[in-house]
């Protein structure tokens, strides 16, 4: 895989990247979460979306 930011296979798209600050606003407010607590659940269950989603949700 690239890492050509303007060049994303949809696989990206459902993929955190806690590396870049754009991406982490983004789904910080997405998940209505700030950024430690998207760390922690990147650690908690890996970079997927869906995962993290789950994760969050189970927290209530």
């Amino acid at each position: 895989m690239s890492d050509d930011k303007a060049r994303r296979s949809p696989e990206d798209n459902q993929q955190v990247d806690i590396d870049d600050p754009k991406e982490i606003a983004n789904w910080c407010k997405s998940f209505a979460c700030n950024e430690g607590d998207l760390r922690a659940a990147v650690i908690a269950v890996g970079k997927s979306e869906k995962a993290i989603r789950q994760y969050f949700e189970s927290l209530g």
